[in-house]
């Protein structure tokens, strides 16, 4: 099989485009030949020894897959041989084969392309699980969706929306927050025009968000807290904006809020079965046209690189996909 593959820490370009060989098949695993691979802000910090999953050298990054099944372990029962199919993989997947557990591979609805599919379950996972187990996020709240147009942003967007919130979204290019809007946002905020918590006091009557969903960290968290609501709930998925921040506990006191940890790809793991509801539902409620997933940029294997890149640099909107064909 063809692979990019990481020797050895360090930036993209460091990765080799090369044939390996195919990962072994094991009792409960599924051999799927990829078709396309989604790309997440994680696959740059693995390749630069950053990510807390550290898989051994050689490896190749890529979270998430969609692809057709070519072989099956003994113990598989819920796919066959030829099934279109999705699937988390934590690495591995920019690859023109990957093998998985059968625990976490999901039908794919025949009416769906592979670079759709491919971009679903690390984004809409984390948003789902976000909002519902860890937020809990109720019809009439509002919700501030930092980093409103990237990939974990938008689809947190759409799922706020699904589940009857009022959704305003932040973000630093006016271009890129009118996706926002066309994905759910009623409200869209550029934070480079001045601080964002102002305006979010103003838009719900000086009580401020009800949930925050911060994949930035830094100063957006630092404002996230002066502007939150009374019970609120902020949610950490991350620190794209490269501070990991030290929050005042005077704050969270004085807001009676919670701070909130989302680690999905952990949760994931230790609830399966919760995990798959999740995941049934973003793609029912893609079936239903609630949610359209928005890739913007497809590159071959060979522009892994360039991909990974693409992601660093902010140029993608919604997500970013590489192809194997």
């Amino acid at each position: 099989m063809r692979a990019a593959l990481c020797k050895a820490y360090g930036p993209p370009e460091s990765l080799v485009i090369e044939e390996t060989d195919s990962p072994p098949l094991f009792p409960a695993g599924v051999r799927i030949d990829v078709k396309a691979a989604g790309i997440n802000f994680p696959d740059v910090l693995m390749i630069k020894g950053e990510y807390q999953f550290k898989p051994p050298f050689p490896f190749a990054p890529g979270a998430e897959v969609a692809g057709v099944v070519s072989e099956v372990g003994a113990d598989v029962t819920n796919v066959k041989v030829g099934d279109r199919v999705i699937a988390m993989c934590g690495a591995g997947g920019f690859a023109t084969e990957v093998v998985v557990g059968g625990n976490s591979v999901l039908p794919m609805p025949d009416e769906m392309d592979f670079v759709t599919a491919s971009g679903l379950t690390l984004t809409y996972g984390t948003s789902i699980y976000a909002l519902k187990q860890r937020a809990q996020l109720q019809a009439g709240e509002t919700l501030l969706v930092h980093g409103a147009s990237g990939g974990v942003g938008l689809s947190a967007v759409e799922i706020g929306r699904a589940m009857g919130a009022h959704v305003i979204g932040t973000g630093g290019d006016d271009e890129k927050l009118k996706v926002a809007l066309e994905h759910g946002c009623d409200h869209v905020i550029n934070y480079r025009s001045g601080d964002f918590k102002d305006e979010v006091k103003a838009l719900t009557d000086g009580k401020g968000a009800d949930v925050i969903y911060d994949p930035v960290g830094g100063d957006i968290f630092d404002q996230s807290l002066r502007c939150i609501a009374w019970d609120g709930r902020l949610l950490v998925i991350g620190f794209a904006g490269g501070r990991i921040p030290a929050p005042p506990a005077n704050l969270i006191l004085l807001k009676s809020c919670s701070v909130v940890g989302v680690f999905w790809g952990a949760w994931s793991s230790r609830e399966p079965a919760a995990n798959r509801d999740n995941l049934n539902q973003v793609v029912q409620w893609w079936r239903e046209g609630t949610i359209k997933p928005h890739v913007s940029h497809t590159f071959p294997l060979d522009k892994t690189a360039d991909a990974l890149y693409a992601v660093i640099n902010r140029q993608v909107v919604g997500k970013a996909v590489i192809t194997m064909d």
